[in-house]
C-alpha cells in the first residue's frame, strides 16, 4: 500500500480541488490500486531473487519462499517476466508522457532498487524515488501537461523523507542481523540519534504538504485532515517508538499507509465538499 497512496495522490492533486464524477473517481482508484499491487508483487519476486543470500542471514526473512528453498531461482525467474510483461501490456496504454515516466519508474527505479542496498548506506533515498514515482506517472496520466509543474517534484522529495522514516523503522528491527550479513542502511548511521532524524524527515515530509496545498488551492479539509492528520501520526510514531522492541518496530511501519489514507481522505473530502 505505500507505492499505491502517492498514485491516488497524483490523480487528487491533478483535480485541483475541481470535483471528479465520484463513479468515475472509484474506478480510477481501483485501477492505481490493481496496478500498484502488480507493480509491489513485481518488487517482491525481484527482490526475493536479489536478496536470496542474504535473506538466509536474517532472522526475519529466512522462511521468505527462495531463501527457505521452497521455490526455486528458476520459477521465479519465469513468475517475474510474466508479470513484467503484464505491466509492460498496461503501460502502453497510456498517453507517451505517462508511458515514459512509467517505463523510467521498472527501469532503473524499482530494477535497481534491490542492489541499492549493497552500494549505499541510504537505500531508503532511491526507495522513496520509486515508491513515489507513480504519483508523477499517475498525474501526467490525466494531466501529461503538468511535467514541468513543480508541485510534483516536491512531492516526490517529501516521498523520499517518508520512505526514510518508515523504512528506517523497519530496518532498525533487522540492524544486528543486516550488520553481519553486510547489508547498508541508514540505521546504522542514524541509530545513535534516531529519534532526531525521523522528526526531521517527518517534518520535511509535512513541509512539501504544505507547499501541495497551497500550490494546488487547497482548503480547511486538506489541512485538517491530510496536513494535520499525517502530522499527529508521525508524532504518534515517534514519540511512543521503543527502538528495541521488534514488535513495535514492527507495528509502527506497519501503520505507515494510514497516513497515506489520511493525505487521500483530505484530499477528496476537500473535492467533495462543494456537494456538501
Amino acid at each position: 500500500m505505500l507505492g499505491f497512496w502517492p498514485c491516488v495522490w497524483g490523480y487528487l492533486f491533478s483535480r485541483r480541488g475541481v470535483p471528479a464524477d465520484p463513479v468515475e473517481a472509484a474506478k480510477v482508484i481501483v485501477c492505481l490500486l490493481a496496478i500498484t499491487s502488480l507493480v509491489h508483487a513485481i518488487n517482491c519476486t525481484w527482490n526475493d531473487i536479489c536478496d536470496v543470500d542474504l535473506d538466509r542471514k536474517v532472522e526475519r526473512t529466512k522462511e521468505r519462499p527462495l531463501a527457505s528453498g521452497r521455490i526455486s531461482i528458476f520459477a521465479a525467474w519465469l513468475f517475474l517476466l510474466l508479470q513484467t510483461a503484464i505491466l509492460l501490456g498496461i503501460l502502453s496504454l497510456l498517453n507517451r508522457e505517462a508511458f515514459a515516466c512509467g517505463l523510467f519508474g521498472v527501469f532503473p527505479l524499482h530494477t535497481l532498487y534491490p542492489l541499492m542496498k549493497r552500494w549505499t548506506y541510504w537505500p531508503q533515498i532511491w526507495l522513496g524515488i520509486a515508491t513515489g514515482w507513480g504519483l508523477p506517472t499517475t498525474r501526467l496520466i490525466f494531466s501529461p501537461e503538468d511535467i514541468a509543474d513543480r508541485t510534483i517534484w516536491v512531492l516526490i522529495i517529501g516521498n523520499i523523507c517518508w520512505s526514510i522514516n518508515y523504512d528506517v523503522i523497519c530496518a532498525t528491527q533487522d540492524r544486528e542481523d543486516d550488520t553481519q550479513a553486510g547489508v547498508k542502511s541508514a540505521t546504522m548511521i542514524l541509530v545513535s540519534h534516531l529519534r532526531l532524524f525521523l522528526s526531521l524527515f517527518a517534518t520535511l515530509f509535512v513541509g512539501t504538504l504544505v507547499y501541495a496545498g497551497r500550490a494546488t488551492g487547497q482548503g480547511a479539509v486538506y489541512y485538517v485532515v491530510s496536513l494535520a492528520g499525517a502530522a499527529a501520526h508521525l508524532a504518534w510514531q515517534l514519540f511512543t517508538l521503543d527502538p528495541e522492541d521488534r514488535k513495535d518496530l514492527q507495528w509502527k511501519w506497519k501503520a505507515n499507509p494510514q497516513i497515506g489514507f489520511l493525505v487521500a481522505a483530505g484530499l477528496l473530502g476537500q473535492m467533495y465538499i462543494t456537494y456538501l
